[in-house]
């Protein structure tokens, strides 16, 4: 399975508080104003149906295949867990795609809510409703074997280093608060075409949240490195990924009594075992 190639502290992860990931403005709780809702009659947009978004590609370790109908990957398991707690059978899920960037932004959704790796940030929160957090976790440095910073210990190590980044992600905040490199860090589409610019030699290293980044250097690349993992200012190195709603949705509380109830369940500690195995990677100071 290819999750199990993917490693980091699961335990951090579960039980570390939502704090901010190279971001002060980061926290785990929710935006919405509402905070009731009755699991037995949720108020989805269509009765009965609940639509989820994401992004295409869907990657791994999130979504398997590029398919998030198939309950395969974290989010799109975390996706159908939500659905059996709002009583919503599978066959009624649907998914919808929706690009990372628009899925927060203002205005009307296609969706009831959104999965997509969505870190939890004040800015975010005053334009949409962001659930409680699903998974907390670090962003981390990935490299190839014989690259600048290939064997970098510091954030020292970094200042010159070449850095790219996903648009419109909390790594990109990551790179320009905590390593503040002497060079403009350069700014993708998507983590695939960050991907292939660290492959091309056009950057040193790229930030991604880490089990992503463990499954690129271990399952994209050829010879790929985690240099380390970022702490913020206070010398903790979470973040917090929530379902994204509309300002001000009905749902907002529903979602976090689901979420609640997972944790409490211990299902989300066990969808995090099954695809997302058990590991580490070193700070960076």
């Amino acid at each position: 399975m290819i999750s199990t190639r993917i490693s980091f502290a699961i335990a951090a992860l579960l039980l570390t508080p939502a704090l901010a990931s190279c971001a002060d403005d980061t926290e785990s709780t929710s935006s919405a104003a509402a905070t009731d809702c009755d699991l037995a009659a949720p108020p989805l947009k269509t009765d009965g149906k609940l639509v989820i978004g994401t992004d295409s590609p869907a990657y791994d370790p999130w979504f398997s295949e590029d398919d998030p109908t198939n309950g395969k990957g974290y989010e799109s398991a975390v996706g159908y867990a939500i659905a059996d707690q709002l009583g919503i059978e599978k066959d009624n899920v649907s998914w919808v795609t929706v690009a990372f960037d628009t899925a927060y932004a203002p205005g009307d959704k296609k969706f009831d809510f959104d999965l997509n790796q969505v870190s939890i940030t004040e800015e975010r929160k005053s334009a949409v409703d962001l659930s409680d957090s699903y998974l907390d976790l670090n962003q981390a440095l990935v490299t190839v074997k014989g690259s600048p910073i290939d064997g970098a210990t510091s954030i020292a190590d970094l200042k010159d280093a070449k850095i790219g980044v996903q648009v419109g992600t909390t790594s990109l905040e990551a790179v320009t608060t905590v390593i503040s490199p002497n060079t403009e860090p350069q700014v993708f589409n998507n983590t695939a075409d960050a991907t292939s610019a660290l492959t091309n030699g056009q950057v040193d290293g790229i930030v991604v949240d880490l089990p992503t980044g463990f499954y690129i250097a271990t399952a994209e690349l050829d010879e790929g490195v985690i240099v380390g993992q970022f702490p913020n200012a206070e010398g903790t190195a979470t973040d917090s990924f929530g379902a994204t709603l509309e300002k001000g949705s009905p749902l907002t509380g529903c979602v976090n009594e689901a979420i609640a109830n997972l944790k409490a369940d211990g299902t989300l500690a066990k969808l995090a075992e099954t695809y997302l195995a058990e590991a580490g990677a070193p700070v960076l100071k």
